[in-house]
């Protein structure tokens, strides 16, 4: 399987927080934030941003001289006897924390051995999951995430899928031309949201942006009931702001 593309403004930051963290980890004692912007060469708002973000989710800590040292995150990565579980944990909370501050259902897929699998979710009461009236596996042609998904891969793969899994139509919205799917993939910008309008499922509305770590395609999507589509595109653009925490978990 090849991969076609990465989210790309999601994937350099990942880069650029694993190259802090790495600096600091090395340096027990602490590092300036004027220490990390000389060995980054990051400029110095974007490396503020940075440092915000990895405050906010544990990875690093100010001490009182303003210098910055490892976080309770990651020494808990560090020190954990099941560092799966650990990892597992840090995702799940990052997870709560997206569906909470944008008020929808989250998802995390990967495409795996040539198929979709659903491996994260956080729903609440108020932010209720998508049925999954039909396998998201069988249905990459009508969902966020799949067309996501499929986004990522190079054309041989996309066919290769698209042959295994027949195009049905799930509701009137629904894509079932190959020729029309691979041209709206083509033409999908990889650092805007996919977009699924009752397209899955009558009643759902979801978007989906890629989350590629490595050599694995993945995808962070949210789901709204059809009620509340008109907070969908803002919600979407929230969500690829925020989609480099998850992909920093799922990198390191």
């Amino acid at each position: 399987m090849a991969v076609q593309r990465e989210s790309t403004t999601a994937h350099q930051l990942v880069q650029n927080a694993l190259r802090v963290l790495e600096i600091v980890a090395r340096r027990g004692t602490g590092v300036t934030e004027e220490e990390l912007a000389r060995r980054t060469t990051m400029p110095a708002d974007r490396l503020a941003a940075l440092l915000r973000m990895l405050r906010r989710e544990g990875y690093v800590e100010q001490i009182t001289d303003g210098a910055y040292v490892t976080g309770v995150s990651l020494t808990r990565l560090g020190s954990a006897h099941d560092r799966a579980l650990a990892l597992r944990d840090k995702l799940r909370h990052t997870l709560g924390g997206l569906r909470d501050s944008i008020g929808a259902a989250v998802y995390v897929s990967r495409y795996v051995d040539g198929e979709i699998r659903v491996t994260d979710f956080a729903d609440g009461p108020g932010t209720p999951k998508v049925n999954e009236w039909v396998d998201f596996r069988v249905s990459a042609h009508a969902s966020a995430v799949g067309k996501s998904l499929l986004g990522q891969l190079d054309l041989d793969a996309r066919r290769d899928h698209l042959s295994r899994h027949k195009m049905a139509r799930l509701t009137s919205r629904t894509i079932t031309s190959e020729r029309v799917l691979l041209s709206n993939l083509d033409a999908q910008a990889a650092t805007v949201p996919v977009l699924d309008l009752q397209e899955y499922a009558v009643g759902t509305v979801c978007a989906a942006v890629p989350i590629t770590a490595g050599a694995t395609v993945g995808s962070l999507a949210l789901s709204l009931p059809v009620e509340h589509a008109h907070r969908l595109r803002e919600a979407a653009e929230t969500l690829n702001r925020k989609a480099a925490p998850v992909l920093l978990s799922l990198a390191i």
